[in-house]
């Protein structure tokens, strides 16, 4: 599959439609173009942990995403045992960038509803007042304040599954 990514557009079409949807109000904050969630917040002057980053992890053809604050990692065997699903691994990057079609491979939005994927949260993204995930391409980011990151999470699971680290 070929992945495109219309640049004139700061947020992918999924994103924004459902942004729209919830009525939720955010900013956009630019950075230089980066390759993981956590050189995207030394970019953008922001704490690591109020970055929301989302890990896309499958179970057979089913997916899952894991969000998890920028400076941590999935505790894969926990998230397994949380959502009983005993073939829970993570996806390849050929699968996410099938799963995320209107996203820059590899910039993975936070919102797992928006793509109507069984979402867990870790409570660690809970402790932030404010977060910030990938906005679909790696040179932005959406700022929400932490309600209406809850209102994004609409039938997300949460549970703590992950550990600092990256």
């Amino acid at each position: 599959m070929v992945h495109t990514v219309d640049r004139t557009m700061a947020i992918a079409p999924t994103v924004q439609r459902y942004l729209d949807e919830k009525g939720v109000v955010y900013q956009i904050r630019r950075h230089h173009h980066t390759g993981s969630a956590m050189e995207s917040a030394y970019s953008a002057h922001v704490a690591p942990d109020s970055i929301a980053k989302g890990v896309l992890l499958r179970d057979g053809g089913d997916f899952l995403l894991a969000v998890l604050p920028a400076d941590h990692t999935v505790d894969v065997d926990v998230l397994r045992y949380l959502a009983d699903r005993p073939g829970l691994t993570l996806a390849t990057e050929q699968e996410t960038g099938e799963v995320f079609t209107d996203c820059a491979l590899g910039a993975v939005p936070a919102i797992g509803p928006a793509y109507g994927l069984e979402t867990w949260v870790d409570e660690a993204v809970r402790d932030c007042p404010v977060l910030y995930f990938e906005a679909g391409d790696h040179e932005e980011l959406i700022y929400v304040e932490e309600p209406d990151f809850e209102r994004l999470m609409e039938g997300a699971r949460f549970g703590s599954f992950a550990r600092p680290g990256y």
